[in-house]
């Protein structure tokens, strides 16, 4: 709950009578946010979560969840509506979800306007203290069901759900409240308070904010609506059809904190529908997004084209994937090259924004690191994340599936390139394509340079002589610069990559990989075609949701027009 700490006392204005604005409200004191993250539970055998999650599984898997359009404090139901399906089983349905009309979507835009000015109004204080109990309800009462929800809806495995659907969750929002609230302390210089007091205040952006977010983390879609939320504003969010089931549960929770209808509109839609409605309303204030570049490319063009007819001008952030690296150097531990690089490659079917895609090997360390990688792959269990061995399971959708065994097949088909693991796929149940590891002589091909987003590996293997130049190749070869890792014992040759591969990744790591960032641990973005590398799970990404206000009372009556000097 909140408390009211002692009132603050202004020493100035006794020339005049006149107190501060300040020294008559009352100032509140924030809800307590540690700086600490969520605890990842272990899901071992008899323990109580793994058996509140087969609970919820087993209940959410019997079920076809009905979400609608959710606007202000209505729910609307369209004509236009789809299934969610699991991946590792496409003929089983888990939701059903309607597509918003051109309409709707400017329905929602009104009611965001609106509402923003009331939301605004609450103390920032008060919206903290909602963003806990919303934390809180994740933490306990409701963390199987996103769990269950992300498991089934995205095809998850029990970790990779707890790390995101409710670890990273959990944090981006009592993390960003944390940071919200230290930002409030600031205090600007008041060189003599008993004339001129200032002070800064954090408003929210006039008009509506626009959230899209990505299929492969819940956690993300939680972050780019209600972190801008939070700073006062009021947001559409346009779920992805692929994680409609678990986004609508976090929706639902932050109803139960107590965020008021209107302040985040759900409006699952058809993608163009949605960015062509919200960048021609003049109200729109920011994006807030994470996908494609083509997408987030079409996005900007539009802004950029209706620039004229905007009350302000719309703040665009986004992230937009990568083709992430991990460099080898012959000093590297081998034991820990494969086993990093299985597991950014591999989990969650490489469908994450920063998983390793493109490696680079020394020829004198590449006979054990290919035999290390082989093995461990074939260890790997490929199936319905409701077994609880399964190490990964299916792409997210037959466009995922077919843009994923496109690239298998080039790798068939060239000259220049081997298959020496994996390689093959099945989508008659679900989306499955198995993890695959493929050898090019070219490290330009397309396999090497292009973003693939699925569980395919392709590895350069070097000469060590030529260690400088390819190096060199991390830069040049793509345009992203999103996550990159280097493998390496000799410090001296490290420090210096570290300098060399400075705007190649926006997270990098040493001796790790290239996967795993951590709200408040390692804040993540990248650059160039990457993204705008705002830093979700940093301290300045909440208060790029503000509009600040500069605030300079005077207490001394101004008596002259002059200078002193003019007089002498």
């Amino acid at each position: 709950m909140l408390s009211v700490c002692r009132q603050a006392v202004i020493s100035g204005g006794q020339k005049t009578g006149i107190r501060s604005l300040s020294s008559v409200v009352p100032v509140i004191c924030p809800p307590e946010f540690p700086l600490e993250n969520e605890p990842v539970l272990g899901y071992e055998k008899n323990s109580k979560e793994r058996a509140n999650l087969q609970a919820a599984l087993k209940v959410m898997s019997s079920e076809v969840e009905d979400v609608p359009i959710v606007i202000g404090s209505e729910e609307f139901r369209t004509d236009n509506y789809k299934y969610q399906v699991m991946p590792h089983n496409h003929k089983h349905k888990i939701a059903k979800f309607y597509y918003a009309t051109p309409e709707l979507v400017q329905k929602a835009i009104d009611v965001a306007v609106k509402t923003q000015r009331e939301w605004e109004r609450y103390p920032i204080e008060k919206r903290l203290e909602i963003w806990l109990k919303a934390a809180e309800l994740m933490q306990n009462k409701y963390r199987q069901n996103l769990n269950a929800a992300t498991m089934l809806g995205q095809s998850k495995t029990v970790i990779q759900a707890e790390i995101d659907s409710s670890a990273e969750l959990i944090d981006f929002f009592k993390i960003n409240g944390y940071f919200a609230k230290e930002a409030i302390k600031y205090k600007p210089i008041s060189p003599d308070p008993k004339e001129t007091l200032n002070s800064m205040r954090y408003r929210g952006m006039d008009g509506f904010v626009a959230a899209i977010s990505p299929f492969n983390f819940t956690a993300i879609g939680g972050n780019l609506s209600y972190t801008p939320a939070l700073m006062g504003n009021g947001v559409l969010w346009k779920p992805s059809d692929t994680a409609v089931l678990s986004n609508w549960w976090i929706f639902k929770i932050c109803k139960e904190a107590g965020v008021p209808p209107g302040v985040v509109n759900f409006i699952p839609c058809d993608g163009p529908v949605f960015g062509n409605t919200i960048t021609a309303s003049p109200y729109l204030s920011g994006i807030n997004f994470t996908g494609s570049v083509p997408t987030f490319n079409r996005l900007w063009t539009q802004v950029g084209n209706n620039v004229n007819k905007y009350k302000n001008y719309p703040k665009m952030i986004g992230e937009c994937g990568g083709k992430n690296y991990h460099f080898v150097h012959p000093s590297a531990d081998i034991t820990t090259v494969v086993i990093g690089t299985i597991k950014s490659a591999f989990e969650y079917n490489g469908q994450k924004c920063s998983a390793c895609s493109r490696m680079y090997v020394p020829q004198s360390l590449w006979g054990k690191i290919k035999e290390g990688l082989l093995e461990t792959r074939d260890k790997l269990k490929i199936g319905d994340v409701q077994d609880f061995t399964s190490f990964t399971s299916a792409v997210i959708d037959k466009n995922a599936f077919k843009r994923i065994t496109s690239y298998i097949e080039h790798a068939k088909s060239s000259n220049t390139t081997e298959i020496i693991g994996g390689g093959t796929y099945d989508d008659s149940q679900g989306y499955f394509v198995q993890p695959t590891i493929i050898v090019s002589k070219d490290p330009k091909d397309k396999l090497m340079t292009e973003e693939i987003f699925g569980p395919v590996l392709t590895i350069y293997v070097y000469k060590d002589a030529d260690l400088e130049s390819t190096l060199k190749l991390v830069e040049s070869s793509t345009p992203y610069a999103l996550t990159g890792a280097i493998f390496s014992k000799d410090l001296k040759w490290a420090r210096y990559a570290l300098d060399e591969l400075k705007y190649t990744a926006g997270n990098f790591y040493i001796n790790d990989k290239s996967t795993g960032s951590v709200v408040g641990q390692q804040p993540f973005g990248g650059s160039r075609m990457s993204g705008t590398n705002d830093k979700a799970g940093g301290p300045h990404y909440a208060l790029r949701w503000a509009s600040p206000q500069a605030i300079k009372e005077t207490f001394v009556p101004q008596t002259t027009y002059d200078y002193k000097y003019m007089r002498s």
